[in-house]
């Protein structure tokens, strides 16, 4: 249609969205479907958030708010980083945002020239390269296979950075692999870095409180403080705090680039609700404890699925340090035959073959950039895991 912009042809509709609204209709027209796309916790937002909300509508908290939030949010934001990262922020190097995803394209589109290179390592969260690409970035596609756990080596590092980099995008805890990366790893890539002073670090740290087995998790402004004026550290209340649809994300990093992103901001969704940023003022300053309360069961869920993959003919499954996801491969699974005599090509095929055959809904790898894998979301209770592991098993041994 000539009516729509050029620019929309650069980018596709989120993959993981898809899959999920794909389950739900499914689910809607009777079929049993187990879902294992969203990337969304199944715990509930704890009471104590939910009561700051409503007293915040009983106080009349309703009227628009600064385009970049509140003081007492940007201020709970500064003291989050001090206590949990080491790291020294003031309110005006804090940006509220409508979820992780918006601070995403505010940074890059307040930032980026057209051609601007962007270094995303694969397998990445599916939005970051079309983020780029509305942008008018380029995103530069790092493969880091499962045999270097998933994770960006400093040599791919420096091999991928040209006059024309502008960004790294990092994720740790990763979604779609949950890998994370050690303090060591993190100064190695810091080091490579420190030769490029034209490249800035966007790391997106939102499963930073979803770990596990004492893995300590750090991020890289923390371990290399000389990136410090470089680094933008993303974070949010979606994952850990479970307020996915509450729509609070947050940045923090030099002014100028803040500045121009709230810039942006005014432009778009002038602020996010008010409602939803008191409720995280509640959220950060308040009670932690549930998290690692929930992190036992995710822990549980993880260990089931990883073991019933790993039995499964075909397919083989990392342990994961942190997220709620796996990302197993089923290149055991490529070229084999269904009952029905389709040959399975990609990651793809496999993914809509276990939909068909057994009514579990996956993320199929090529989405994030690294085939042939899919991701499970784990976010879900145990009995529908163990049956949805019982039914990829059947799946797979149906092949031939």
């Amino acid at each position: 249609m000539a009516f729509i912009a050029d620019r929309l042809s650069r980018i596709k509709p989120s993959p993981t969205i898809a899959v999920s609204t794909k389950a739900a209709e499914l689910k809607a027209a009777g079929r049993d479907v187990i879902g294992l796309g969203a990337g969304e916790p199944d715990f509930d937002t704890p009471d104590h958030i939910k009561q700051a909300a409503a007293d915040a509508m009983a106080a009349g908290k309703t009227k628009y708010t600064a385009v970049a939030g509140i003081i007492e949010l940007r201020q709970a934001i500064c003291d989050k980083f001090k206590r949990d990262n080491g790291l020294t922020y003031t309110p005006d190097q804090i940006t509220v945002n409508c979820g992780g995803k918006q601070s995403i394209y505010n940074a890059l589109m307040a930032s980026l020239n057209p051609g601007d290179e962007v270094i995303i390592p694969a397998p990445y969260w599916v939005s970051y390269p079309d983020i780029t690409l509305l942008a008018e970035g380029e995103p530069v596609i790092v493969d880091c296979p499962e045999s270097g756990n998933f994770k960006l080596t400093p040599a791919a590092l420096e091999n991928a950075i040209t006059p024309k980099t502008k960004w790294l995008i990092l994720n740790s805890p990763s979604n779609p692999t949950g890998a994370a990366y050690t303090r060591a790893e993190l100064t190695a890539l810091g080091e490579v870095l420190k030769k490029h002073p034209q490249v800035w670090v966007m790391t997106d740290d939102m499963y930073e409180h979803v770990i596990y087995d004492d893995f300590e998790f750090t991020t890289i402004a923390q371990v290399m403080p000389e990136l410090y004026d470089r680094t933008l550290t993303l974070n949010g209340l979606s994952k850990a705090y479970a307020m996915t649809g509450w729509r609070v994300g947050y940045a923090a990093g030099p002014i100028e680039l803040i500045k121009a992103m709230n810039k942006i901001q005014s432009q778009s969704t002038t602020s996010t609700s008010t409602i939803s940023q008191w409720a995280s003022v509640a959220a950060l300053n308040g009670d932690h404890s549930f998290i690692a309360e929930r992190n036992k069961a995710f822990k549980e869920r993880r260990d089931l699925v990883v073991s019933m993959l790993n039995q499964t003919t075909g397919l083989t499954c990392a342990t994961p340090e942190g997220a709620f996801y796996v990302y197993p491969s089923c290149a055991g699974a490529m070229g084999k035959k269904t009952p029905e005599g389709k040959t399975l090509k990609t990651d793809e095929d496999f993914a809509t073959y276990l939909l068909e055959a057994e009514g579990v809904a996956v993320v199929h790898g090529e989405a994030f950039g690294l085939s042939p894998h899919f991701r499970i979301s784990y976010a879900t209770s145990i009995e529908s895991l163990e049956e949805a592991c019982q039914r990829i098993q059947r799946a797979c041994a149906a092949l031939n």
